[in-house]
């Protein structure tokens, strides 16, 4: 059963940080590229950060220099450390696996950036 399970967000203020964390069974983690993607109330999903199987990482321009995704192989785990959030950072944050052949998606967790 394929099952990937996001832990780590909450309620921040601005300037502060999260460290985010999806943890995937029932696939082989090292075989898919994995992406953490965000969707704010009233607008469309889009892609925060990917890191590649060989751990190439890239970033939206608006997380960029904030945001840093790792994965731990050993541990199945991707992870999204989230610095100097600012209260358009609010989303549901949802970690994403994809290769040739499949594409996997977690239920996601809530980050919510506010004084």
């Amino acid at each position: 059963q394929v099952q990937l399970v996001e832990s780590g967000g909450g309620l921040v203020q601005p300037g502060g940080s999260l460290r985010l964390s999806c943890v995937v069974s029932g696939f082989t983690f090292t075989d898919y590229a994995m992406k953490w993607y965000r969707q704010a109330p009233g607008k469309e999903r889009e892609l925060v950060a990917g890191i590649s199987t060989a751990g190439g990482a890239n970033y939206a321009g608006s997380v960029k220099d904030r945001f840093t995704i790792s994965r731990d192989n050993s541990k199945n785990t991707v992870y999204l450390q989230m610095n100097s959030l600012k209260p358009e950072d609010t989303a549901i944050y949802s970690c994403n696996a994809l290769n040739m052949r499949n594409e996997y998606w977690g239920q996601g967790t809530q980050v919510t950036v506010s004084s």
